[in-house]
């Protein structure tokens, strides 16, 4: 009887814990970063500085997009996916898209209301049946589509280390994150992220790497 209860847990541990995370390992999304990281300065590349300060508080956009991308992670916000009316997080909670939602709109960007007024403009291109601003703006596919047509469009291609910066926003297919201004050994970015309920840290040394292969974007601000 013992042993049957032993096997079961051993079984319940598996699906409910082991499993998920080799699948979330095999699509790149779980990492153990314990590497040593580097800068543009070790790799002789320059740091990109935009011309724009859209809030007007003194600090460029790229350089102040990526403060608030940290300012954002180090709350530690919990995974889980829910909405909210004013469509901004507004608890300890949040998913991928809000990473980059609320440092953009504390760069002075609110997506919310440009992610909106460019859905209605070409709604036909974003492929919504009914249109909510208060989610539309929270969804990797439709920041893909507003992104493209209204940022700074770069190379997806990782072999040009020194188009990749700091602040730049990437995007995969369901899934988005923001390039680190911190680099591995091999001069690729880390990425900044936040995946899933098991993530413990969120930013990370070979997360563009791993999932190179689902790049669909990449952007800067301004």
């Amino acid at each position: 009887m013992k042993r049957g209860i032993i096997v079961g847990v051993i079984i319940l541990l598996l699906i409910i814990i082991i499993i998920p995370l080799l699948v979330l390992y095999s699509e790149g999304i779980v990492i153990i970063d314990n590497n040593k990281s580097y800068t543009n300065e070790d790799f002789g590349i320059s740091t990109y500085t935009s011309k724009v300060d859209k809030d007007g508080d003194g600090i460029d956009d790229q350089t102040d997009f990526l403060q608030n991308v940290r300012k954002y992670i180090a709350k530690k916000p919990k995974y889980k996916s829910e909405y909210y009316a004013g469509g901004y997080p507004t608890d300890e909670y949040g998913v991928c898209t809000d990473v980059i939602v609320v440092a953009a709109l504390n760069t002075g960007y609110d997506l919310r209301t440009l992610v909106n007024e460019d859905i209605k403009n070409r709604k036909e291109d974003y492929d919504i049946d009914i249109i909510d601003i208060d989610i539309d703006f929270r969804r990797a596919k439709n920041l893909n589509e507003y992104l493209e047509k209204n940022a700074i469009v770069l190379t997806t291609d990782l072999s040009r280390i020194e188009e990749w910066q700091g602040g730049d926003i990437v995007v995969f297919k369901g899934h988005i994150g923001v390039v680190s201004d911190k680099r591995n050994e091999n001069g690729i970015p880390y990425l900044i992220h936040h995946a899933n309920i098991f993530q413990t840290e969120y930013e990370e040394a070979v997360g563009l790497e791993i999932l190179k292969e689902i790049i669909i974007g990449h952007y800067r601000l301004s």
